[in-house]
């Protein structure tokens, strides 16, 4: 199947990605992709940006290269209430938000302790998307994550970059999360998590897991160039 939409993507100002924004959006046109979102990490992850960066991301343009750019985030959830290293203030101005655990921002936690920091992120109406959930080193309950995803219509992220060795032994949650958004109707994403513009639209592995699940089409958000606009808009954004 054909994707035309990548969301969680890094440049160059996230510390350890390795390419700019415009050779993203260059390798994005040179494979068909119509929506690329600039993810950067927030600036709690080491080596991330500064604040200021996410705050001035309205001067990037709306299209490059014909394909038309997103500004969004990958926010570090810092603490076991769910809270973002993003100020309000900008987070009202992203086109979008990628709420993640990554374990150099947040020591892991218990299994209650972890599942509280998921659910009570997803209560920021900021947040559209989770991203990489499947990360073993953050264990949770998997069905109450799904179930508060369906209440407050956030798209859970299958992350391809997971089977490919950044999150090891990632591979029985992922499965399970992904089964549950289809036993309870919730929205799914692919994302390449892509940190070279090489990366960018590679969703193997994420495409392999909905086919051996079966997962209806209608819950994946890759595949019209305008589902997710339309979701982000209803969501409130300008876009």
């Amino acid at each position: 199947m054909i994707n035309f939409i990548d969301v969680h993507t890094h440049t160059i100002a996230s510390g350890h990605a390795y390419t700019t924004l415009l050779e993203n959006a260059r390798e994005a046109a040179n494979k068909g992709i119509k929506v690329l979102g600039v993810s950067d990490h927030g600036p709690k992850m080491p080596g991330g940006p500064h604040i200021f960066y996410f705050a001035n991301l309205r001067v990037i343009p709306r299209e490059l290269f014909g394909v038309k750019i997103l500004r969004g985030c990958e926010a570090n959830i810092i603490d076991f209430q769910g809270n973002i290293d993003i100020p309000e203030r900008i987070q009202k101005n992203l086109d979008y938000i990628i709420a993640s655990l990554h374990d150099v921002c947040i020591e892991p936690g218990t299994k209650q302790q972890n599942t509280e920091a998921y659910l009570r992120a997803m209560d920021n109406p900021e947040i559209m998307i989770i991203g990489h959930p499947g990360n073993p080193r953050f264990p949770m309950d998997n069905e109450a994550f799904v179930k508060k995803a369906k209440e407050k219509d956030i798209i859970i992220e299958i992350n391809s970059s997971s089977f490919k060795g950044s999150r090891k032994g990632c591979e029985e949650t992922c499965y399970n999360i992904a089964r549950l958004c289809k036993d309870y109707g919730v929205k799914i994403i692919f994302g390449s998590d892509a940190h070279t513009c090489y990366q960018i639209g590679e969703f193997e592995e994420a495409e392999e897991l909905i086919k051996d699940l079966n997962i209806p089409e209608e819950l994946i958000m890759n595949r019209d160039e305008n589902k997710f606009i339309d979701y982000l808009r209803l969501k409130g954004k300008n876009i």
